[in-house]
């Protein structure tokens, strides 16, 4: 194979690992402590563990969701990508959950404070960009958020 060939495919495939490179960068991680609850991490459990429809694994176990404050790019990119709306448009909803006894997720506020509370809490679900995960936790889910929100989960690398 000529030199020049050899050439064109090394570039072509490094640009092709640079792609995954960005692409992960902009993708959110759901994530749990050591010990992972009994349950599948799908859409459809993940948006009701996050309104709070599902408060319980399957064995039982009590699980605790979490969200960053409404300000942070993380949680407006989780709150469209999961449950289809801005965190701002749950109000409503909260408010008609606290009547019945249902209390919002707990907010952390940075997600430092989103790894070591999952790390140390069992039964707690979370997310965090992809980039800022570390051995603490356990990714049980992966989120592509759309490309209108990706650069905010970007800058939470960029930053970090």
């Amino acid at each position: 194979m000529p030199v020049r060939t050899l050439l064109a495919v090394f570039a072509c495939l490094l640009l092709a690992g640079r792609a995954d490179v960005s692409r992960a960068d902009e993708s959110l991680a759901v994530i749990t402590g050591p010990n992972r609850p009994a349950i599948a991490f799908n859409h459809a459990n993940l948006e009701d563990i996050f309104l709070k429809r599902i408060q319980v694994d399957d064995g039982g176990n009590p699980l605790v969701a979490l969200n960053l404050p409404p300000e942070q790019a993380l949680r407006e990119a989780f709150s469209l990508t999961v449950l289809g709306r801005r965190s701002g448009a749950l109000q409503r909803y909260w408010t008609e959950q606290y009547f019945h006894g249902i209390p919002p997720p707990f907010v952390v506020h940075s997600p430092e404070a989103m790894l070591r509370f999952v790390a140390e809490t069992p039964g707690a679900i979370g997310y965090v960009a992809l980039c800022q995960v570390d051995k603490r936790v356990q990714v049980v889910a992966r989120l592509a958020v759309p490309p209108d929100l990706a650069g905010r989960v970007r800058h939470a690398c960029e930053t970090q």
